[in-house]
C-alpha cells in the first residue's frame, strides 16, 4: 500500500503482521485494521434474493445488498443506507436479525482489506411481483436482482467466501 513513508518519504516504510506499517526512520505507524461490512440475506418464505454485481470485484456474481461501514456509522445504520442506496428499499430496523459475521477478503483497486462481514437476515414473505416492484438496482454496481428457490442456489455463482459461508449456515438452519 506504501512504497514511501507518508510522514517522512522514506523508502525504509515496513508493513508488519499483514496489518501495520511502520517506518523505522521517523517512527510512523499506521494499522490497516479491518473494515466492517454488512450485508442482508432477504428470505421470502420461498427463497433468498440476491444482487447480481455490476463491477469487480466478482461483477457478475450473486451477492447480497449492503457494504462498507463508514466512520461515526453503526452497523445497522451502515445496512440501511448500503440496502436505500443499492436496493431503493431499506429495511425496518426491528425487524432485522444479526445471524452471522465471517472474516473475508475484499481486493479493490490493488489494496487488499481484510473485512469482518456481519450478516443480517429478514423474512418477508414477499410473492415474485413485490419484489420486482419494490427492489430496484439503484447504482452501477448493482445488475440486476435475483431471486433464488432454495434449492437452487448455486454457492459457486455467489461473489465472496463470507457470502457462500452465510449462505451455507442459512440453509442448514432451514433444514
Amino acid at each position: 500500500m506504501f512504497n514511501y513513508c507518508p510522514s517522512c518519504a522514506s523508502a525504509n516504510i515496513r508493513f508488519e503482521d499483514a496489518r501495520v506499517f511502520k517506518c523505522p526512520d521517523c517512527g510512523f505507524v499506521y494499522y490497516h485494521n479491518t473494515a466492517a461490512a454488512t450485508a442482508l440475506l432477504v428470505d421470502t418464505g420461498r427463497g433468498i434474493i440476491f444482487v447480481r454485481r455490476g463491477k469487480e470485484p466478482a461483477a457478475g456474481k450473486l451477492d447480497f445488498p449492503g457494504g462498507f461501514v463508514e466512520p461515526r456509522e453503526g452497523a445497522v445504520d451502515g445496512l440501511i443506507r448500503e440496502c436505500r442506496e443499492e436496493i431503493g428499499w431499506a429495511p425496518e430496523r426491528g425487524a432485522l436479525s444479526l445471524f452471522a459475521s465471517f472474516p473475508n477478503v475484499y481486493p479493490y483497486k490493488n489494496i487488499v482489506y481484510n473485512t469482518c462481514d456481519l450478516f443480517f437476515s429478514i423474512r418477508t414473505g414477499w410473492p415474485a411481483e413485490i419484489i420486482a416492484e419494490k427492489l430496484r438496482p439503484m447504482q452501477k454496481e448493482i445488475a440486476g436482482i435475483v431471486l433464488a428457490g432454495y434449492e437452487d442456489i448455486d454457492l459457486d455463482e455467489i461473489a465472496f467466501d463470507s457470502v457462500r459461508a452465510a449462505v451455507s449456515l442459512y440453509l442448514k438452519k432451514l433444514n
